[in-house]
């Protein structure tokens, strides 16, 4: 990129900065700043860590994401919050990934699935104009583009993977890899697509209601732009979840962390119920500019 384009590129950044805080300020959303730097790590089987030494005898973890820090908050009360800031992820590289990338990620307490969605599809809409949206179920958008129902036999499922071009080895997985690299590239074209009623074992820290995970994801242009949850409140549970991502970190040969005894506290202290998300503004900032990287 040319210095001119640079220069053009992070104006219009930090531009995308104000307007983001402009638009939580005229929600009455509260900015918190939680620690980038913790002793405890945030649990996920497919998220890694960059480790910091804290002293000569203790490490610590860079956050991946702000949700245990922000949690800890609105058990105290604070309501309505949002974060805007850097959040690193180990060896994740490419047009779409960064080790270190800036995410929006933020909370509202006391509302409706369908009032969060249209406070969220109003934030994206700041960065890909007033464009049209749907909503899609999890299973229905796997039928269209996968052309056969996602309860279909593992078999069956890799045999369409094979007519669809694809020659997919791993069978127990063959349902996220057929979403990867099949549904996702058809999702959001001219439009913002919201996909919902996730799997339940696909539930992550969301709730889970009538056999399906309250979880849902923003697509444009067939790029992933947030995941959001109806926010899990049920310490047991969470501890429970954190356990079994640990037991499938081991599985992929991944060090196990430690849980946050905070964030149980925090839970069993008493998390309002709410909703939350976590958007890639740099993926939001890329669509804004129509280009195909987030690098500058």
């Amino acid at each position: 990129m040319s210095p001119e384009l640079k220069s053009s590129s992070l104006k219009i950044r930090a531009n995308s900065l104000k307007l983001v805080r402009t638009f939580f300020e005229e929600r009455n959303v509260l900015e918190v700043d939680t620690p980038i730097l913790s002793k405890y790590g945030p649990i996920d089987a497919h998220i890694d860590l960059l480790e910091v030494a804290l002293s000569k005898d203790s490490k610590g973890f860079l956050h991946s994401s702000p949700e245990y820090g922000m949690k800890k908050l609105l058990a105290l009360g604070l309501g309505d919050i949002y974060q805007l800031g850097h959040v690193f992820r180990k060896d994740e590289t490419g047009p779409l990934h960064s080790v270190e990338f800036t995410m929006i990620e933020w909370y509202k307490i006391n509302t409706s699935f369908e009032e969060f969605l249209q406070d969220n599809l109003a934030l994206v809409r700041l960065f890909v104009g007033e464009i049209e949206s749907e909503v899609l179920s999890y299973s229905k958008a796997f039928k269209l583009a996968v052309g056969a129902p996602l309860d279909s036999p593992k078999k069956k499922l890799m045999e369409q993977g094979k007519a669809l071009g694809f020659d997919f080895h791993d069978e127990e997985d063959i349902i996220n890899l057929l979403w990867g690299c099949v549904v996702e590239p058809t999702l959001g074209k001219e439009k913002i697509t919201v996909i919902t009623h996730f799997p339940k074992d696909q539930a992550a820290l969301a709730q889970i209601k009538n056999g399906f995970a309250e979880r849902f994801e923003f697509y444009v242009n067939g790029i992933e732009l947030g995941n959001g949850y109806h926010e899990l409140t049920d310490p047991i549970e969470q501890k429970l979840r954190l356990e079994k991502a640990n037991e499938e970190r081991a599985l992929l040969g991944k060090p196990s962390f430690q849980i946050d005894p905070d964030l149980i506290s925090a839970l069993e202290m008493g998390l309002p119920d709410c909703y939350g998300i976590a958007l890639g503004f740099d993926r939001l900032l890329m669509l804004k500019e129509n280009r195909s990287s987030i690098h500058l």
